[in-house]
């Protein structure tokens, strides 16, 4: 048995034990203590966190995009890839105190297909049924494990509940990705694979008289279409806009849903935009999603933002958003990196 540390998380005051074969990220959710977190693959940086005593840290392999040379030799980690080999103190750089000690049980489950269809050209809607109870919070995501290979890949729930046991996915298909052939050329109904989670903190907060402004794009849809359908399910009036980008009008889906939650939320609309709307009859939106929302000339002072979706919407959108009047500390998002970057 691998031998176990103390880590203590600062300012936060909070510790836990931590085995050598672990990551400090994943001994902390097992323990139910909710850190900030994206990928879990050392490419988000949304875990990094600051060494404030001790050293002995090994790190698997991450991006520099994530943590530069230099930051590391000042003292900086990415929680998702750190192992600790002694005791350690660090500072929580990003925490959120509603979520902190809010975590829920990992679990490792099986579930079986249900059905595996296209939604778009390169978007699937998996559909799964749970053979045992997992509980989740709207937003979150579970790890799916590939047979035959080590390696697993993660993707968030469109769904906010585990009715009857269904859980929702939509998945964005890449043409060499592994869990994109997989799912392409293997996956039938009837087939069981193996899943592990809750995990994620994309998560909606409580803030009763905030606006509400949800960016989204390619597979963005899944974890921001698990919010509205919550909003719905428990009757929330928050004023919320639910900007989606896509290049072609081939690209957009759940769009009917969409318009019906217009009906469900007096205070909700949605506004998909292209692109490259091409020779497309499209009379919406136009151009990158964060152009559509600047021009908007909105004031989002006292908003919550929530951001989802491929990298470089959601950076351009963590610039933007600022800019408009989201304090900082009110801008969630969740990064869809793709495994083998950098």
């Amino acid at each position: 048995m691998a031998e176990k540390h103390r880590v203590r998380f600062e300012p936060v005051g909070i510790e836990i034990d931590v085995a050598e074969d672990t990551t400090i990220l994943r001994a902390a959710a097992e323990q139910g203590v909710m850190l900030m977190h994206g990928c879990k693959e050392g490419q988000c940086a949304a875990c990094k966190s600051f060494i404030l005593d001790g050293d002995d840290v090994e790190h698997d392999r991450y991006s520099t995009f994530a943590l530069p040379d230099y930051e590391k030799e000042e003292g900086f980690t990415l929680l998702c890839r750190a192992h600790a080999y002694e005791d350690l103190t660090i500072e929580l750089l990003n925490y959120d105190e509603e979520m902190i000690q809010s975590g829920l049980p990992i679990q490792e489950a099986t579930v079986e297909v249900v059905s595996n269809e296209n939604v778009t050209h390169d978007l699937r809607h998996l559909v799964v049924r749970l053979d045992e109870e997992l509980k989740f919070f709207p937003g979150q995501y579970l790890d799916f494990a590939i047979p035959g290979t080590e390696e697993t890949r993660s993707f968030s729930m469109a769904n906010t509940s585990a009715r009857d046991g269904l859980l929702e996915f939509v998945i964005k298909v890449y043409p060499d990705g592994l869990f994109s052939r997989f799912l392409d050329a293997d996956v039938a109904v009837g087939d069981r694979l193996r899943v592990t989670g809750p995990f994620g903190v994309f998560t909606l907060r409580d803030n009763p008289g905030a606006d509400l402004i949800f960016v989204g794009g390619g597979a963005g849809m899944a974890p921001i279409l698990a919010l509205l359908r919550s909003m719905a399910e428990r009757g929330l009036d928050r004023k919320a806009v639910f900007y989606y980008g896509a290049r072609r009008r081939h690209d957009l889906c759940f769009e009917a849903e969409l318009r019906e939650l217009e009906e469900k939320l007096p205070n909700f609309r949605y506004v998909p935009a292209l692109s490259e709307p091409g020779d497309d009859a499209w009379d919406g939106e136009t151009g990158l999603i964060t152009d559509v929302l600047r021009r908007a000339g909105l004031d989002l002072t006292g908003a919550d933002a929530y951001v989802c979706g491929p990298p470089p919407m959601v950076e351009a959108a963590l610039e933007l958003l600022p800019a408009l009047g989201v304090a900082d500390k009110r801008v969630f998002y969740d990064k869809f990196t793709t495994t083998g970057e950098g």
